[in-house]
């Protein structure tokens, strides 16, 4: 059993210290912006980022306690598994900002509110990883949602961006709606807002199974909206298209670790008792999404949109790894499938921030880079720069030795190793969709390295730090793929010890 602690008086506040920092640093920057005159907003810019780099370190030595704590009357729960994802939100946050400041600067959007809205959406995304109760995951949810809707708007004056927005807003309203009538079905039938005692009330099976079912039918569907799995991805490919890319980025990155955090409070931690229902859920969303993220995005020509639809086939293979926990009404699979779930969608997290970051670093002022075509022949312009983007094509496709090929190896491992018929053809239907998902990754490299390019003027990056960033992005992606078994040995360390506490 992991060692647990039910703090009291000052120990109670243990568990938010990061979120009561962040809370803290959000309004002084705010209020400090008002003064700043500098239109290259550095001590904003720097304060922000001073301010993510100590949050991520408390949680980085949270983490290495490997203490679970539980504070404000048990709604809030400090482990190794919060800690892990909060910390890689952090250094997420933190890189996607390095990308944004030269992108937003050049387009009039480097003002105070990207600071602000930027540190209160990572604010709702500590509290979502930490929440231990129905009440607390919402409140989360809502706080990170709101900051992106602004952020989504923050170009007001862009039709794409306001219609983006509007379309991100609504259609993520519905989705907390379908979550919050979810819990409340939960709540209703269990007679509990806490996890550990949902999970107690579901495990003595005198609950009604009908109301429960609704209750897990409608949680499954809130969460696929905020991962953006089929048939719930409407909103996905017009808000990356339409936002601001410096916001996309922001979208695409860390909240993806928020929505796999709650997730697994919710299904794993809350409702293990009720996998067999779930896990059916997951497997239908999970294929769906592989199969139209995949094909939808072999027909576009636009990067981001590609991209949008290859983030969706990217969610449905990480869904995977969390049907293959119970097998056969016993969990002997389910650390090993949950930590290769947790190891993908990290390493997911950490390709998208390099490309992405990559387009905003060809972007200049009156043009996006974000059609295929402004790639022909980057690799004559700039190797070094195709270079790299293929490598986080290679592994988004799964290709060895890059990161994405060892993530997806985990995925199917854990799938195969039940020894399940079911579960083995599953595995093998990802690998064949993954196979097509190949195609496009692909096609951009063969456009970057053999086509003509469109000028050829050679690529100039002006943003030293940007560029420094990209190759460590690039670096980290391969090394990785070639020594992944401390990323992995912390994945597994942070669900073995949610499993047990």
């Amino acid at each position: 059993m992991a060692e647990t602690l039910n703090p009291v008086g000052d120990l109670n506040w243990l568990a938010v210290y990061p979120e009561i920092v962040l809370v803290v640093m959000a309004c002084a920057i705010t209020l400090l912006d008002l003064f700043v005159t500098d239109p290259q907003r550095r001590v904003t810019y720097w304060l922000t980022q001073i301010t993510l780099a100590g949050v991520a370190a408390m949680h980085l030595v949270y983490f290495n306690s490997g203490l679970t704590v539980y504070g404000m009357q048990r709604m809030v729960v400090t482990d190794p598994l919060g800690h892990l994802l909060a910390f890689f939100a952090c250094i997420a946050v933190i890189v996607a900002l390095v990308y944004a400041r030269p992108y937003t600067a050049s387009r009039e959007l480097l003002r105070g509110e990207l600071f602000t809205l930027t540190l209160f959406m990572l604010l709702g995304i500590s509290v979502m990883v930490s929440a231990n109760s129905f009440l607390v995951v919402y409140l989360g949810l809502e706080l990170m949602s709101l900051s992106l809707y602004a952020l989504t708007a923050l170009r007001r004056d862009d039709l794409p961006a306001t219609e983006a927005a509007m379309k991100y807003f609504v259609l993520g309203a519905l989705a907390s709606g379908f979550l919050l009538y979810g819990l409340s079905m939960m709540y209703g039938a269990t007679g509990s807002l806490e996890l550990a005692e949902v999970f107690k009330a579901i495990g003595t099976g005198s609950i009604n199974p009908q109301v429960m079912t609704i209750g897990v039918v409608f949680v499954v569907a809130g969460l696929a909206f905020k991962l953006g799995a089929v048939p719930f991805h409407m909103w996905v490919p017009d808000v990356y298209h339409g936002a601001p890319t410096a916001v996309t980025l922001l979208i695409a990155g860390a909240p993806k670790l928020a929505a796999f955090a709650i997730t697994v409070r919710l299904l794993v931690e809350g409702m293990l008792g009720l996998a067999a229902d779930w896990q059916q859920m997951l497997i239908v969303l999970s294929v769906a999404s592989m199969a139209i993220g995949n094909l939808v995005a072999i027909a576009q020509t636009n990067l981001k949109r590609m991209l949008a639809y290859s983030t969706i086939g990217q969610m449905g293979f990480m869904l995977l790894g969390l049907t293959a926990g119970v097998v056969n009404n016993n969990t002997l699979s389910a650390a090993n499938a949950y930590s290769s779930s947790l190891f993908y969608v990290v390493t997911y997290v950490l390709t998208t921030l390099g490309t992405f970051g990559l387009i905003m670093l060809l972007a200049r002022q009156g043009f996006e880079a974000d059609e295929i075509e402004d790639f022909r022949g980057l690799g004559r312009r700039s190797p070094w720069l195709a270079g790299v983007m293929a490598i986080f094509m290679f592994s988004l496709a799964g290709v060895p030795p890059t990161v994405g090929f060892y993530a997806k190896l985990a995925v199917l491992q854990a799938l195969v190793s039940t020894n399940v018929g079911g579960y083995i053809t599953l595995a093998v239907v990802a690998v064949l969709l993954s196979f097509i998902g190949a195609y496009y990754y692909i096609r951009l490299v063969k456009v970057m390295f053999f086509d003509e390019p469109v000028q050829a003027a050679a690529v100039v990056i002006v943003a030293k730090d940007a560029h420094v960033v990209l190759w460590l992005n690039g670096a980290a992606v391969l090394l990785l793929g070639i020594l992944p078994g401390g990323l992995m040995t912390m994945c597994a360390q942070a669900i073995v010890k949610a499993l047990a506490s």
